[in-house]
């Protein structure tokens, strides 16, 4: 299969990995869901269909489901709007006008792509918002690794609990051995949640971590599955995306012993680690700040005025 020219799309499937992956992994910014492997895993949840403009960008056309938001005064019902992506560059002022004929927004626009052109296309009749909630978070590799200085001090603490509670632990690079130990790891991870969130894209990134060009580790404690990790190089392969972390609350711990030893497995080439949005949830959203971001990955959306 191939992708065809705008204003043709086909729906993102496994087929045209070797088609999109060259060229996502090399914009400048390191937009998480600027991969394969998270455009094809997420599909069904937002439907995706792709296009593409000889020479210059994918277009991704995507639909964010209706959802429920409580407020104070009750619950408000969001309808779902169908929205579109360009990742490697800015369409002309003619493909951005018939996009918009079809979609409600155009969902994130990086830095990259906004700053050059942004006052020129505010002259088109763009009106651009800063969308927080989908900002990714960017950390030093070192300071993942080694958790240093006083910032870092309840981490440390966590991470030596653990190795004070747990006698022995075992990491190894993910490979096709280690899946069906890392799809307990999963299906028990949703039985402590209850809720299924995103283990059937989790349990596919498993499946076809080869395909999707993802590498990982996976992790057991006194001889028992605990946990794993997976994601992917990003910006011209000065970034390390994780795309997935799970483990099994049982092991106090876990989930910073996995952070800490996971930075300090990958090549010093990479400086950075993305690990992505928190979606505007404020559990999520303090989590990530607790481990002090270096910076984030920006991101706005932008409608026709």
């Amino acid at each position: 299969m191939m992708i065809p020219q705008f204003p043709d799309f086909v729906p993102v499937s496994y087929e045209l990995r070797t088609e999109m992956h060259p060229q996502l992994p090399m914009t400048p910014d390191g937009v998480s869901e600027y991969t394969f492997a998270n455009l094809y895993l997420f599909r069904r949840r937002y439907r995706y269909r792709v296009s593409r403009i000889q020479d210059k960008t994918f277009i991704i056309s995507g639909i964010q489901p209706s959802h429920t938001q409580t407020a104070a005064d009750g619950t408000v019902e969001t309808p779902e709007k169908r929205f579109f992506c360009t990742p490697c560059a800015v369409p002309g002022r003619g493909v951005l006008e018939e996009l918009f004929k079809t979609h409600d927004y155009w969902k994130g626009i990086s830095d990259s792509l906004l700053t050059p052109g942004r006052d020129r296309m505010e002259g088109w009749g763009l009106e651009f918002t800063e969308d927080r909630d989908n900002f990714d978070y960017l950390y030093l590799r070192g300071d993942l690794a080694e958790l240093p200085g006083k910032k870092y001090h309840k981490k440390r603490n966590l991470v030596s609990q653990f190795h004070h509670n747990y006698s022995s632990w075992e990491a190894k690079p993910m490979t096709a051995g280690y899946v069906p130990a890392a799809l307990k790891i999963l299906e028990r991870w949703r039985d402590e949640k209850g809720f299924d969130g995103d283990f059937l894209a989790a349990s596919e990134a498993l499946e076809h971590f080869r395909g999707l060009y993802q590498r990982g580790m996976v992790y057991w404690v006194e001889g028992r599955p605990a946990g794993w990790c997976l994601g992917e190089r990003l910006a011209r392969g000065r970034m390390f995306a994780v795309h997935f972390e799970k483990a099994l609350e049982e092991f106090k711990g876990i989930y910073q012993f996995i952070n800490q030893h996971f930075a300090s497995s990958l090549p010093p080439y990479y400086t950075h680690i993305n690990r992505e949005q928190d979606l505007g949830d404020e559990g999520l959203r303090q989590a990530k700040m607790t481990y002090r971001p270096c910076g984030f990955v920006r991101k706005c959306t932008a409608v026709m005025r």
